[in-house]
């Protein structure tokens, strides 16, 4: 065998199962002991202190620099005491991943050391800003850039070091990162919403996003990794036949989770309660070593950003288990992807989830009139949605049988469905509601109460309850880049629908009335984009068609939507994002689709040129000293007894010169896209030609594996990737 791949696999053999984080006790004993949460402020700062931050928190507000010393005070004290020696601002550019620079709290004077910490060192930064994605909003020459203290998310300590969630600006004030517009479209959101919960409740004040982000993710020997160069440098494997036993009998999903994952898994939990992430569900997804984690619902910020913390602490600790955790949308040819479902919900301050059906008239009244605004807004701009989570690793997965298609639909259910069909024909709710009866199996096992809807795995915008479930969203994405076109979608719909009622008001309509009729009119307008039905057949992606619906069909097409003047317009008038910030982005979108298919396309050649074809010579020279000595031997027999030697030897050097040639015509198809000025036309070129010229190079590779001595394929199989 391939000495390296033999050498990975014999130290893969090597790595057991066992456990590096264990915590005497109950969880409830070490829970969050690493964040400067509400019960660790009270006891380093004073209580004026302890209010402005909860103030910040709560209700928006700014801290004064004049408090800003006490609490920066506090912090470092609680940190040292828990051994942190540095300090970090922790944002998110548009890498989609966090960045920190870490600062030292020591500081010498006249030949003494002290920790020092300052209000203005907890409040602002200064990384650079020229260096990270900015879609020429700064000039390389430009550095200057700020990160800010964003006090919505908690304080933590991670590696000795006490990280701030921050966001990040330019010099000039433009938002370079992830957070900001999430910031801002919160806020719009909860000044739309607000406005019509006091239709129901005057006595509501805010309206905040809830969030939980269940997360998939495959795990891999850390071994058979390093010896793909594609999973290195890719997170995704760019060549590999299929296993013959891969997802087909569904054993792996929900079954007992192999011991050296759970044991990594109990791992990292262990680290992420100290973290203040409360995980309530693992288990096995359906592709083998695909798995997921979950935690419980919170509040969006913090939400997004624990998620983004999880991701760091989980490959830390897979590291101590030899294992990598990979969290590509699509790191398998032939298997399922992986996504993070975000489910999403409003409630309000007083803790009212405004999308959960009532019991009276009144809730049912206020649930109707949010819910059709998420209907009327995911209708609206149902493009701008799915394209929210188009990049070139989610577009691997989109549409395959594990994914929704990217196409985008609302599921609702048949109760919810049944309650439409009554409001648009009769204006008013149905009197008869069907009470589901439970279902009986045996007399020792307890009777099951089913739901009032069934839920729908194919549908990308599915509601479950009390909540909405965006399924399309990617596994390795910062959530943020979706929520907030979620959170501006829906204050624009719920503007709207304040508007409408109050105009049928002063036209002399009942409160009620006008209620109902608004919300019948935007089930009307959003009756094209509900689907009950099964979102991967052909006949829905002809029905949608027909609806007006529009697929993503290409990632940097789909792109151009950020320049179209209605979404422009969207995010500026809520505040959002300004038409420089939107560009910006469309900019960094392209470029990130451009150098990560580059990368793709570049270590795909060299894969070929340096492991397959030389591995497939090598085992040609092994057929043809065969086919020689039988000639030897046996003379004219021999073309009859080496038949199947010279079969594959021909095939073989039939993949190899299509292979060889195939490679070239990529490093042609690369240089010519290469030579395009504009950023989003080079995209464009690369998402078709580059593409489809990666495909070919992949057929011929894949095939060559199933012919090329075992002995002698360089690198680890899907079979040993996915089944160590």
């Amino acid at each position: 065998m391939a000495t390296f791949r033999q050498r990975a696999l014999n130290e893969a053999a090597t790595h057991m199962s066992e456990r590096f984080f264990v915590e005497k006790g109950p969880v409830s004993s070490y829970f969050g002991q690493n964040v400067f949460d509400q019960k660790i402020m009270r006891r380093y700062m004073s209580q004026p202190a302890y209010e402005a931050v909860l103030s910040a928190v709560e209700k928006g507000t700014k801290i004064d620099r004049s408090v800003a010393n006490e609490i920066a005070s506090g912090m470092k004290n609680w940190a040292i005491e828990r051994g942190a020696t540095h300090y970090t601002h922790i944002f998110q550019p548009l890498t989609g991943a966090t960045a920190e620079k870490h600062e030292a709290f020591v500081s010498v004077k006249d030949g003494q050391a002290f920790e020092k910490f300052s209000g203005s060192a907890l409040v602002q930064q200064e990384p650079d800003a020229s260096s990270f994605p900015n879609g020429g909003l700064r000039n390389t020459f430009e550095a200057r850039g700020y990160s800010a203290w964003d006090p919505s998310s908690p304080v933590f300590i991670l590696d000795e070091t006490l990280c701030i969630p921050s966001v990040f600006v330019s010099y000039t004030g433009e938002a370079l990162d992830m957070k900001v517009p999430n910031l801002k479209s919160l806020q719009a959101l909860s000044n739309s919403a607000t406005a019509v919960a006091n239709l129901f409740d005057p006595s509501v004040k805010s309206v905040s996003v809830n969030l939980g982000l269940e997360q998939e993710y495959f795990v891999v020997d850390e071994a058979l990794y390093n010896a793909r160069p594609d999973l290195v440098l890719c997170d995704r494997t760019v060549i590999g036949h299929t296993a013959a036993k891969d997802q087909q009998l569904s054993d792996h999903y929900f079954g007992a989770i192999p011991s050296r994952v759970e044991a990594f898994m109990k791992d990292f939990e262990t680290e992420a309660y100290k973290l203040g992430i409360q995980l309530e569900t693992r288990h096995n997804e359906v592709a083998p070593n695909q798995f997921e984690c979950a935690p419980v619902f919170c509040e969006a910020t913090k939400a997004i950003d624990q998620n983004m913390l999880l991701m760091i602490v989980m490959q830390k600790v897979s590291e101590k288990h030899h294992l990598k955790v990979l969290f590509h949308e699509k790191p398998f040819d032939g298997v399922n992807g992986s996504g993070k479902h975000c489910n999403w919900s409003m409630r309000t301050d007083s803790n009212v989830n405004l999308l959960s059906p009532g019991k009276t008239t009144a809730q049912t009244m206020q649930f109707l009139a949010f819910y059709s605004s998420v209907l009327k807004a995911v209708h609206d701009y149902h493009f701008l949605l799915m394209t929210s989570v188009c990049t070139l690793s989610n577009s691997y997965r989109l549409g395959g049988h594990e994914a929704p298609p990217a196409i985008m639909s609302v599921f609702s259910g048949s109760t919810l469905s049944k309650v439409f069909d009554s409001i648009i024909k009769t204006k008013c709710l149905p009197k008869d509601k069907a009470i589901k009866e439970s279902i009986k199996i045996v007399a020792s096992v307890p009777e099951i109460f089913p739901d009032n809807t069934d839920r729908n795995r194919t549908s990308p915008f599915a509601f479950t309850g009390n909540r909405f479930e965006f399924r399309a969203v990617g596994s390795s994405m910062n959530v943020a880049g979706a929520a907030f076109v979620i959170n501006s979608i829906v204050a624009e719909s719920l503007k709207k629908f304040k508007s409408e009622v109050d105009a049928l008001e002063a036209k002399g309509e009942s409160r009620s009335d006008a209620i109902m009729d608004v919300v019948r009119n935007f089930i009307i307008d959003a009756k094209s984009i509900m689907f009950e039905g099964n979102g991967y057949s052909r006949e829905w992606q002809e029905e949608a068609a027909k609806r007006g619906i529009k697929a993503v069909t290409n990632v940097p097409d789909a792109f151009d939507i950020y320049k179209d003047k209605e979404t422009i317009s969207l995010f500026e008038n809520l505040g959002v994002l300004t038409s420089a910030e939107i560009s910006s982005r469309y900019e960094v979108l392209n470029e990130t689709y451009v150098k990560k298919l580059q990368i793709e396309a570049r270590v795909m050649g060299d894969i070929c040129l340096n492991h397959v074809i030389p591995a497939s010579v090598t085992y040609q020279n092994i057929l043809m000293q065969s086919i020689k000595g039988a000639k030897e031997v046996f003379g004219n027999e021999y073309a009859d007894i080496c038949k199947s030697d010279i079969d594959t030897y021909k095939k073989i050097s039939s993949y190899v010169n299509s292979l060889s040639s195939d490679v070239e015509s990529l490093v042609e198809a690369r240089k010519k896209a290469n030579v395009i000025e504009s950023i989003s036309e080079r995209a464009k070129v690369y998402s078709r030609d580059v593409q489809d010229q990666m495909a070919k190079v992949r057929n011929s590779a894949d095939h060559l594996e199933m012919l090329v001595d075992d002995e002698l394929w360089p690198l680890p199989k899907y079979r040993e990737l996915l089944f160590f």
